[in-house]
């Protein structure tokens, strides 16, 4: 039988329980993989009551998560409860979920699961409580440090009509901005190409970088980042022997037809890849991170506290990373 997923309760007052328990429900429908959730057993019970859902759980040990999964909704302990209410995080929130991502990262690079799934978490509420990194990206990076070395993650949002990577994450754009250089466009774009080929099937992915400033800088005139810094990044990708395109002025890149052209758009900052895949496929997209020595996909979307234990979060983009991860981890090398 195939290792569960390891999924994390998220922010514990928003849609991620909500969104765990309707795709469990929906399990056989949908012929769903295994996984197990993280966190309190007493809490999700709570949250299903409050949504009028009559859901069976089983508290278990992450190995047996898989034998459980057909008639309860397994949930592995992880000594932290949470007593947060829908829409309103408590003291218990911040403590709740980032045990929640630790045990996932600790099960999945154990062998119990094969592959970590993450709830949205609400990054004030960490941060009001100490939490240092500026997303969950850099945090499982530094989770999956070894020997000192923390690997460098790649955020990649991927559907079924789009694939985009930001190359700077969650900085302020100014700072994106000074924080662009060749090297990391040719560290994230190596990434890109490695994980196109082990986990999504692609032999040789076509990626389409896009420039920075408008018009890809105009020769210069509206800036010179995309002669001086990307254009000499894709020349050193091309000598790599990667398949790759640009500057392109990212004003005409998302378009139908432009889409069918590259399997990845590399994209210099934040806003720039997340606006068109939230624009595409905003009810399934996917957030995934290479770059790491072990899967982690999540929901391409937020913790939702308006909607939270209302009934109406739409589980479909945790259901597509449930899938993707699952899909990643058969792909994998033995």
């Amino acid at each position: 039988m195939a290792k569960p997923l390891a999924l994390t309760s998220g922010e514990p007052a928003g849609i991620g329980p909500d969104i765990a328990i309707k795709a469990w429900l929906r399990r056989d429908e949908l012929k769903l993989p295994a996984f197990y959730l993280l966190g309190d057993r007493d809490f999700f019970h709570q949250r299903a009551r409050t949504l009028g859902l009559e859901v069976k759980f089983a508290e278990v040990r992450a190995e047996d998560a898989s034998d459980a999964f057909a008639d309860a909704l397994p949930v592995v302990a992880t000594g932290h409860a949470a007593t947060a209410q829908p829409g309103r995080p408590d003291g218990t929130s911040a403590d709740a979920a980032i045990a929640s991502i630790r045990q996932g990262v600790s099960d999945v690079v154990a062998g119990r699961a094969a592959a970590v799934v993450t709830n949205p978490i609400a990054k004030s509420v960490l941060y009001r409580a100490g939490f240092r990194h500026p997303g969950h990206t850099e945090f499982l990076a530094e989770l999956s440090a070894a020997g000192g070395q923390t690997p460098q993650p790649v955020m990649m949002l991927w559907s079924p009509a789009l694939a985009v990577v930001p190359v700077t994450i969650h900085l302020p754009l100014r700072e994106a901005i000074t924080r662009l250089s060749r090297e990391l466009i040719v560290t994230t774009a190596r990434i890109v190409d490695g994980g196109l080929k082990t986990y999504f099937g692609l032999a040789h992915p076509r990626l389409a970088v896009s420039g920075l400033n408008p018009h890809a800088g105009e020769d210069g005139s509206l800036g010179t980042e995309d002669q001086a810094i990307i254009a000499p990044a894709i020349d050193i990708l091309r000598g790599d022997g990667i398949a790759v395109r640009g500057p392109l002025p990212a004003d005409t890149m998302f378009h139908e037809a432009a889409r069918q052209t590259y399997d990845c758009a590399i994209c210099m900052y934040h806003d720039q890849a997340l606006i068109p895949i939230k624009t595409v496929a905003f009810e399934d997209a996917v957030n995934v991170t290479l770059g790491l020595p072990f899967i982690r996909t999540s929901p391409d979307h937020g913790t939702a506290f308006d909607i939270a234990g209302t009934g109406q979060a739409n589980p479909s983009s945790l259901i597509a990373a449930l899938r993707l991860a699952a899909r990643m981890a058969a792909a994998q090398p033995a």
